[in-house]
């Protein structure tokens, strides 16, 4: 175990998370066999500004490679399709860092899926799919974001024509390397301080491919194998954003330290269809008011798009 090596990316896998109170219901799992066969026969809700919902919670379960993913559906409650924004959580996070989001889309409209990540975080204990964070890597949750995204077009409360991306850090890095290989799927995409840095860390941690081996211990006594490091070694995502046409938003803090403005604002450049947000005072992870605020500049975003 390379101690300096473990520094450098506790530093940059530090995630905040921004607990807003989880008004999910104590429910048995369901099953995503349990789609209605009647997604059809019902009409698209069309967005109105100044008009809110109710909304209920769901736990829906999603399945990839053999691994079950658990997660929870914000639902308006509306008898028209709605459409969906999934949420991915950063590195050492839950499903519980997409909520405070859910509750502000679920408001106006849009349902929305929080879910953990196979692996996600440390133990059984604060994620609930299964996997081993030894096992994980940006493109095992890759893999199951879009996994997720399949699942979700079988779910009677969704237009699947308007589904969307979320993330936050390791999770905006997930949103966007999927969001390119199903650009032709998705609506758009919401990326929260982005890790589009996270190539490069990998290759000032390591001086070669040969030399990744072994377990890492990084941020809260999480440790993370040697896939990790690999499966980011000969991908860096920023060379395929061009590709990606559809609708997206960037949001970063002012004064994040773990990914810079400058990488993101880069990054959004580098998206022909972007918006570029800038929360003043912000670090890594938004809470209280500057979420509040992120939640604003989505659902502007969400209008324009839906």
């Amino acid at each position: 175990m390379k101690k300096l090596t473990a520094v450098i990316l506790s530093a940059l896998f530090i995630c905040m998370s921004f607990l807003c109170g989880c008004s999910a219901q104590n429910q048995q799992p369901s099953s995503t066999s349990d789609a209605s066969s009647t997604v059809k026969e019902k009409e698209a809700l069309t967005l109105e500004k100044g008009k809110t919902y109710s909304y209920k919670t769901q736990e829906l379960w999603c399945e990839n490679n053999g691994n079950k993913i658990y997660g929870i559906a914000y639902i308006p409650d509306t008898d028209k399709k709605c459409p969906l924004v999934i949420t991915c959580h950063g590195l050492g996070t839950n499903h519980e860092s997409g909520i405070g989001y859910a509750e502000h889309y679920a408001k106006i409209g849009v349902a929305t899926y929080t879910f953990d990540f196979c692996g996600g975080t440390k133990s059984s204990d604060t994620n609930k799919s299964d996997g081993k964070s030894t096992d994980m890597s940006v493109m095992t949750e890759s893999a199951d974001l879009e996994a997720v995204f399949n699942t979700a077009q079988t779910w009677d409360f969704v237009d699947t024509g308007r589904i969307f991306f979320q993330g936050g850090s390791q999770g905006g890095l997930v949103s966007a390397i999927t969001g390119v290989r199903l650009k032709d799927k998705i609506a758009g995409m919401i990326l929260l301080y982005p890790a589009f840095g996270m190539y490069d860390f990998v290759h000032r941690a390591y001086p070669s491919y040969e030399s990744i081996s072994g377990t890492m211990e990084i941020v809260n006594d999480m440790v993370i194998g040697e896939a990790f490091a690999k499966d980011l070694w000969d991908y860096d995502v920023r060379e395929h954003l061009s590709e990606f046409t559809k609708p997206a938003l960037i949001i970063q803090g002012s004064e994040d330290s773990i990914v810079l403005p400058s990488v993101t604002e880069q990054a959004a450049k580098l998206i022909p269809n972007c918006e570029y947000k800038i929360i003043n005072g912000a670090g890594h992870g938004f809470g209280g008011k500057e979420l509040d605020e992120a939640a604003d500049y989505a659902i502007e975003y969400l209008y324009k798009n839906c």
